[in-house]
């Protein structure tokens, strides 16, 4: 029947359409799944560069995979004068690296492992499943491509041994609460000479008793007296490096934000400075002494009229009031 269908040019047509007796792939030239022999990890291993034979694992036929170090993490506490002038800090990361007494081969001083017989060094096993040839980690080597008859005494053949890697790093001016610093090459030890992983500091900034943090600003308030906000005033605020004095205009309402450019804490990445912005709070006090509550009657017999007014007639102009 195959041949009958070859041999029609009407039925190969069909059949190279997907809708012949035999259902086709439905590509030009009608693939033939039969004649397909090859593996479909060594054709992916050749797509993105693996070249290392079936199963790609990227070291040569018969050495031991290499396999990148793992990526770490560890948290850092600062105070709010650390994260925003840069400080140098201690870390202690608990971390794998290469077993002192194999060398990170994890057999035994004067042994050397073996290469697998099964999978013949690759650390992969292909298995048939139809057309397609898988491939999975060798049963017998558990992918390593290895066997190791002597293990090492120290690490018992794992080749990494538990220790605490001690770091001194340099936090850059600018962090804030959650900033994520990488650092290159200072994470795990790669497997059988492979390269590190990185490490990443994650930093925890505690609060200030005064400035705000706000993206790239800090925010603080000032209060204000009755008669500062009214008459206006030159009042001394807070910076971090010390003080400066602010004018503040007369009539400034309560909530009114002045800012100092360029005074905030260094943007990341050498972009310049954040801004100070201080807000304008009126202090109202709880309680008045005799003469301060005289003061006030006086003001309020020369201070005339409503100043709600304005406020209900523009509720009744929209029909929110009524009359």
């Amino acid at each position: 029947q195959a041949h009958d269908v070859l041999s029609d040019p009407e039925k190969r047509k069909a059949y190279d359409r997907g809708t012949g007796p035999f259902g086709g792939f439905g590509t030009p030239g009608g693939f033939d799944p039969g004649s397909f022999t090859g593996n479909f990890g060594d054709i992916l291993s050749n797509l993105f560069g693996g070249g290392g034979g079936t199963g790609g694992r990227g070291g040569v036929r018969g050495g031991r995979p290499q396999q990148r170090g793992r990526d770490l993490e560890t948290e850092v506490s600062l105070s709010f004068d650390q994260a925003v002038g840069g400080a140098k800090v201690s870390l202690a990361v608990p971390t794998s690296q290469a077993c002192p007494t194999c060398n990170g081969t994890g057999a035994k001083p004067g042994t050397t492992p073996k290469i697998c017989p099964v999978c013949e060094g690759r650390g992969v096993e292909a298995q048939s499943q139809g057309i397609f040839s898988i491939s999975q980690p060798c049963s017998n080597c558990h992918g390593s491509g290895t066997i190791i008859e002597d293990p090492c005494p120290t690490c018992g053949g794992t080749g990494a041994q538990r220790t605490v890697k001690r770091l001194r790093v340099n936090i850059p001016a600018g962090v804030r609460e959650g900033s994520r610093i990488r650092l290159p090459g200072k994470g795990e030890s790669g497997l059988h000479g492979a390269e590190p992983g990185d490490l990443y500091v994650i930093t925890r900034v505690s609060d200030s008793p005064v400035f705000k943090r706000v993206g790239d600003n800090l925010e603080v308030e000032v209060p204000l007296t009755i008669p500062e906000a009214v008459q206006g005033a030159v009042v001394e605020v807070p910076t971090l490096n010390g003080s400066k004095r602010l004018r503040v205009a007369p009539g400034t309402k309560h909530g009114t934000i002045q800012r100092l450019r360029g005074e905030g804490p260094p943007r990341l990445g050498d972009k310049g400075r954040g801004d100070i912005r201080y807000r304008f709070v009126i202090d109202v006090p709880d309680t008045l002494s005799p003469e301060q509550s005289d003061a006030i009657e006086q003001l309020s017999r020369v201070i005339n009229g409503n100043p709600r007014s304005e406020l209900f007639a523009r509720a009744q102009a929209g029909g929110g009031g009524r009359s």
